[in-house]
């Protein structure tokens, strides 16, 4: 393998030592180093086969991180945004609580029920803007018999 080669696997595994990154990142990041289009395909496809890049493994490792401050659908876009496949994003979702997390978020945030209607679309607002579904945000604002407040 030639010296640029082995460069662009260097660069890489730098990368990769600090964080994980989907493929499509590290095309991007890595393509002023390469010599071609091919060249900097031939390095990746030899980092996935070692397991050292790994998509699915960037989705478990961005829901997990983020998974308790956003919803599935925030994470869901992200995940797209750096070249993650529908099936690899599914899997990573397929255990967060949409529910759970968007109550600590807006406990977090508010604490207290909506007053009035401007109060109760501001809150709306915050929910949807961390890319939670509009029926949880609904289910969160509404309150139910298990939240905090309710049971006083």
């Amino acid at each position: 393998m030639s010296e640029q080669g082995k460069s662009l696997k260097a660069r890489a595994a730098e990368l990769l030592s600090r964080r994980e990154y989907t493929r499509q990142e590290l095309v991007r990041r890595l393509a002023p180093f390469a010599d071609s289009p091919e060249q900097l395909e031939t390095a990746l496809d030899e980092l996935a086969a070692a397991d050292w890049q790994s998509d699915d493994r960037f989705a478990r490792q961005f829901a997990a991180s983020k998974g308790a401050k956003f919803g599935s659908r925030r994470l869901a876009q992200e995940m797209r945004q750096r070249g993650v496949a529908d099936e690899a994003i599914r899997e990573a979702l397929s255990g967060q609580d949409d529910l759970a997390s968007a109550r600590a978020q807006w406990r977090k945030k508010f604490g207290c029920p909506p007053a009035d209607p401007q109060e109760k679309a501001k809150q709306y607002r915050f929910l949807a803007q961390r890319g939670f579904p509009a029926d949880v945000i609904r289910q969160v604002i509404a309150g139910d018999a298990d939240d905090d407040f309710y049971e006083d």
